[in-house]
């Protein structure tokens, strides 16, 4: 499995962005998971989202603000950024768990696929 990020760039402070990742391959059978890592810190997680779409989680801090979802028929999985702030700059990552299809795992450990990141940067 192979999964491409895009979407990220130069946004200011209240602006939105949407993050794109496509996973290759016939089937999208994975949850599908973001996170980000921000200039000096750990990579964090941010969402994640069962294989059907039904469920999702979020970090406490882009929660009501950030929207994870998927298009099955697309392979691709998409996050919505609203309310973006300095914080909030980092390099973006999608994951894909393939053993834990219905599980919303938080650990990076979880998920066995990663996309390269897509860097998104918000001034202020």
């Amino acid at each position: 499995v192979q999964l491409q990020a895009s979407g990220g760039g130069l946004v200011q402070a209240g602006g939105s962005l949407r993050l794109s990742c496509r996973a290759s391959g016939r089937t999208f059978s994975y949850s599908m998971g973001w996170f980000r890592q921000a200039p000096g810190k750990e990579r964090e997680f941010v969402t994640t989202i069962t294989r059907s779409g039904g469920r999702t989680k979020y970090a406490d801090s882009v929660e009501g603000r950030f929207t994870i979802s998927r298009e099955n028929a697309k392979n691709t999985a998409y996050l919505r950024m609203n309310s973006l702030s300095p914080e909030d700059t980092a390099v973006y990552y999608c994951a894909a768990d393939q053993i834990h299809p219905a599980l919303l795992a938080t650990s990076q450990e979880s998920y066995g696929y990663w996309g390269q990141g897509t860097l998104v940067t918000v001034s202020s």
